[in-house]
């Protein structure tokens, strides 16, 4: 199986994640991802996910200028994000728990023990 095609189905979620604890730009949201062991996360990938939850009302942003080079747009996490977080953990937990149970049990759906 592709990691990369899962993570297309968690990527909104994960972000979401990143940023709870603390607001991050682009590029450093990309890194924490990494650091957590999503090495298989594209940067297009998340900005556009950034993009689109801030769109949807999840995230709030604000600009920090930046001695280094130009500003950086931060993101952090509002209540309907936090909201949106919560619900996806508790859909997460069941949809898991499933998963480990069919892919972990000896006996598989419609055979005999």
């Amino acid at each position: 199986m592709d990691a990369t095609q899962l993570l297309k189905g968690v990527l909104d979620v994960a972000v979401l994640a990143v940023v709870e604890d603390e607001d991050g730009y682009g590029y450093d949201v990309v890194r924490r991802l990494r650091a957590a062991g999503l090495e298989e996360v594209g940067d297009a990938s998340v900005y556009g996910t950034l993009r689109r939850l801030y769109t949807a009302g999840a995230l709030t942003s604000y600009v920090v200028p930046s001695e280094e080079g130009p500003h950086r747009k931060y993101y952090g996490i509002n209540a309907q994000g936090r909201a949106m977080l919560d619900l996806q953990r508790k859909v997460w937990t069941e949809f898991s728990t499933t998963m480990n149970n069919l892919l972990t049990s000896s006996t598989q759906p419609g055979e005999a023990a």
